[in-house]
C-alpha cells in the first residue's frame, strides 16, 4: 500500500473511515472498531486489526454482515443448466442454514468460479450449523481482507463500485 493512501485513511474523519470500511464488510461494529484504532503504521497492521475485529463479532453481528452480502458474481457466459444447478444449491444452503451462502473468491479465476462455487456449497452443506457458522465467519474475514487490499491499492470494490478507495 502506498504510504500516502494509508496516511489518508489514518487521517480522514471517523465517519469517512467507517464508510470506507463498511464497503469492505457491512458490520457497523467491525467498521467502528477498525476505524477507532487508527492510525495504523502499515497495511499489515490494518489487516491484522481487521481480522481481529471479525473474530470478535458476536453471532448476531455476523448474521447481520452475512445478510448484507450479495451472492457471488458469475461469469456472463454461464450455461442455463449451470445457473439452474447453482440456484438450486443456493436454495438448499439457505434452507439448511437460514442465510445466504458467503464465500471469498478473491484468488479464483473467472473460468473456475462456477466449479469452485458448486464444490464449496456441496461441501459446506454437510457441515453442522455451528461448524458452518465458523466457516462463514472465516469467509467474511477473507472477504473483508480482500476488499481492504483492493481499496488500499485504489481498485474498485467488488460489491460497491462507488465506494472510495483508501487514499481517494
Amino acid at each position: 500500500m502506498p504510504a500516502q493512501n494509508l496516511e489518508h485513511f489514518n487521517t480522514v474523519p471517523p465517519d469517512e473511515a467507517r464508510r470506507i470500511l463498511l464497503a469492505c464488510l457491512r458490520s457497523p461494529r467491525w467498521a467502528r472498531r477498525v476505524a477507532a484504532h487508527r492510525p495504523y503504521p502499515d497495511l499489515s497492521a490494518l489487516l491484522a486489526a481487521a481480522d481481529e475485529a471479525v473474530y470478535d463479532l458476536a453471532a448476531a453481528e455476523l448474521a447481520e454482515a452475512v445478510a448484507a452480502e450479495p451472492l457471488p458474481v458469475l461469469p456472463e457466459d454461464i450455461y442455463l443448466a449451470a445457473s439452474t444447478a447453482l440456484s438450486a444449491a443456493y436454495a438448499a444452503y439457505e434452507a439448511r442454514f437460514g442465510h445466504t451462502f458467503v464465500i471469498c473468491l478473491g484468488t479464483v479465476s473467472p473460468a473456475e468460479t462456477l466449479d469452485h462455487l458448486l464444490a464449496a456449497i456441496r461441501s459446506r452443506l454437510t457441515n453442522d450449523p455451528e461448524d458452518e457458522r465458523v466457516v462463514t465467519a472465516e469467509e467474511l474475514r477473507r472477504l473483508a481482507r480482500d476488499r481492504l487490499l483492493r481499496a488500499a491499492r485504489g481498485r474498485d470494490l467488488a460489491t460497491s463500485p462507488d465506494a472510495p478507495a483508501i487514499g481517494a
